[in-house]
């Protein structure tokens, strides 16, 4: 039987050896660099003293790099709110552009894996719902890794995507969009108080690819927080109540979150999600016709490659963001 408070023990030592790894990557970091710097300097003494111009192309090419990681640190560095060391859990919808908004989900949902593997991250479908036609409605990702949510907060928002539609026979350019929102993983017990007369709890019957039990039996949980509006969902679980208890998690989650950062002193006062889905509220404009740009409106970041890009090379409009955010404080 176990212990009173072992969960929160539990919970607490995660919560450590979550910081130790943070300090630990930190060190190693700047370890790393200083190595660097110190290879980078040692090849431009040989290459002075032997008059060896062979040398200048290595010598560029480990200062690139060098560069690279360095301003890696340097964001790194500036991961230090409450819960930027913390797991995430990202959802997409689909919203204005119909299936073509479906399929923009779908490649946004591609989009951001392959962004957590390269970065090493662990990734896990929590909720997951096809389009009528193609794509994807809705999903729910966890994304699990050191400063995860640091990095993946920048990403909360609307995003419009600009193309020549696969699904139009006339080949017109169609605009269509896709909102994401980011909360952290919180494990521990947040001091925020749910009336049970505020939700609504709704089970069915998961839509994603599982095992005989989720897709059999109406184990999916769907919980609306009437007050403000708010709707999460978990199907990944093999349980209702386990998939009930992870998506209360996420509602706690979230409402804390939107307290904190509204300075609000109670749960009553949050109005709950007021951004449209659809154009003027757009944070990221992905064009691939007429001409080929991604740009981040809040930080005029810009990026030629679109390819690149929705392989998971955003980067460079995180580093942006958070340089951004920075500069306001």
């Amino acid at each position: 039987m176990e212990q009173p408070g072992f969960w929160d023990d539990v919970t607490r030592s995660r919560n450590v050896a979550r910081e130790l790894k943070a300090l630990e990557d930190s060190v190693s970091g700047y370890q790393k660099l200083e190595t660097d710097y110190s290879d980078i300097e040692t090849l431009i003494a040989m290459a002075e003293e032997d008059a060896d111009e062979s040398l200048v192309p290595e010598i560029g090419e480990m200062l690139e790099s060098f560069t690279a990681e360095f301003e890696d640190y340097r964001i790194a560095l500036l991961l230090s709110d409450e819960f930027d060391n913390h797991n995430a859990v990202l959802t997409l919808h689909a919203g204005a552009g119909g299936t073509e908004a479906c399929d923009w989900v779908s490649m946004l949902y591609r989009m951001y894996t392959r962004w957590a593997d390269k970065k090493g991250y662990q990734t896990e479908v929590l909720d997951y719902l096809d389009g009528d036609e193609a794509g994807i409605k809705s999903v729910t990702i966890q994304i699990s890794g050191t400063n995860a949510y640091g990095y993946l907060k920048s990403e909360k928002g609307v995003h419009r995507l600009v193309r020549i539609s696969p699904f139009n026979a006339a080949g017109k350019r169609q605009t269509s969009f896709a909102s994401c929102d980011v909360i952290p993983e919180i494990e521990e017990d947040l001091e925020i108080e749910i009336n049970d007369d505020d939700l609504r709890i709704d089970t069915y019957r998961s839509s994603g690819a599982g095992g005989q039990h989720i897709n059999k039996t109406s184990s999916a949980v769907r919980i609306t927080h009437l007050p403000t509006g708010i709707v999460v969902q978990c199907q990944n679980e093999r349980s209702q109540h386990m998939n009930k208890d992870k998506a209360m998690q996420m509602l706690k989650s979230k409402l804390y979150l939107i307290k904190k950062q509204e300075n609000l002193d109670k749960i009553s006062d949050i109005r709950g999600e007021i951004l449209e889905n659809g154009f003027g509220s757009q944070i990221r404009s992905y064009v691939m016709q007429p001409y080929t740009m991604v740009k981040d409106h809040r930080t005029n970041e810009e990026s030629g490659n679109v390819t690149a890009v929705l392989d998971g090379g955003i980067d460079i409009f995180m580093n942006a963001y958070l340089s951004w955010c920075n500069k306001k404080e």
